[in-house]
């Protein structure tokens, strides 16, 4: 018998491999690295086994965007667990996180290239106009004023900008920036 009947079968172990070959492969050489062959042998899985997990490239491309808005949802939690003030907690720490990604090359890059696929594919458009939406839905009653429009859709302005690189902005200019927003949020 080969080595893989004999080898313990961790398929939660084995799916979350791929999924982090796939977000490495779009943030080294774009989305259109990642292939079914490409991530299967990068992580030297199987084409089967890969298949087994994900069916076809769009599952694997759903899987790694749900992978991503699952940590960024976490992400987001965490800083309103902290925060103390109801009115405008979820823009406020959406603001934190959109403006933190900068700081963290590994993640940013992942959500470079998945933004990249957002433009793309109608798909994953959609997805994320569903995130917002339930998001929307759910923090009616504490973010659903003006104020908070402007600074979720600023903070998407602002991480579009730092994944392009687009505007420099010194620490103190985008501190001071941040802190007005969030102000703003709280209006």
């Amino acid at each position: 018998m080969s080595e893989a009947h004999h080898r313990r079968k961790q398929p939660v172990l084995v799916r979350r491999q791929l999924l982090e070959v796939a977000a490495r492969l779009a943030a080294e050489q774009g989305m259109t690295a990642v292939t079914l062959d490409a991530v299967s042998g990068a992580s030297g899985v199987s084409k089967g086994g890969l298949l087994h997990h994900f069916p076809n490239k769009n599952a694997l491309l759903d899987a790694l965007f749900d992978s991503l808005s699952e940590r960024f949802s976490a992400e987001i939690e965490e800083v309103m667990r902290n925060d103390p003030v109801p009115h405008g907690r979820f823009t406020r720490a959406y603001l934190s996180i959109c403006a933190s990604l900068r700081d963290r090359p590994a993640e940013s890059s992942g959500w470079t290239q998945i933004t990249m696929a957002l433009l793309a594919e109608p798909r994953l458009r959609h997805r994320w106009r569903e995130w917002v939406r339930l998001r929307e839905e759910e923090y009616v009653g504490t973010d659903s004023s003006v104020n908070a429009q402007i600074v979720r859709l600023a903070a998407d302005g602002l991480w579009l900008a730092d994944m392009l690189g687009s505007h420099e902005l010194d620490a103190a200019e985008r501190q001071a920036m941040l802190e007005r927003l969030a102000e703003l949020a709280s209006l």
